[in-house]
């Protein structure tokens, strides 16, 4: 990637096609996260983070670690109100609606992109 995040919204290029995409830099966002939502349109790119939680969420997410250079190491879902094991080779966490990151196509192993 070659550059420090920000946050602000920018598209996630996936083997399915452009994902819109949220990113949380700054501690405060990162802090936040998907609390207090009902649900999620595209994705939400957390830097730096090699773990989350789903404590106090409302719905099940998707969740890929990735490492600096954006390609997956690792994804699951996870429920809500679970903690998940730290990935220590993660840079970035991906997070999506339980489901969407099979429809996008991505799986460990998929080099993903972000457009502006």
């Amino acid at each position: 990637m070659g550059h420090e995040l920000k946050d602000g919204f920018a598209r996630l290029s996936t083997p399915a096609g452009g994902v819109p995409l949220e990113i949380a830099a700054s501690r405060r966002t990162r802090t936040r996260g998907l609390l207090g939502r009902d649900g999620l349109d595209g994705a939400l790119l957390i830097s730096p983070c090699n773990s989350v939680h789903t404590l106090r969420m409302r719905f099940p997410i998707d969740v890929a670690y990735l490492t600096k250079d954006l390609r997956v190491l690792d994804l699951h879902t996870l429920a809500a109100n679970r903690l998940a094991r730290p990935r220590l080779r993660a840079r970035h966490v991906l997070e999506a609606t339980a489901g969407a990151m099979a429809a996008w196509g991505i799986t460990p192993g998929t080099q993903l992109r972000i457009e502006s």
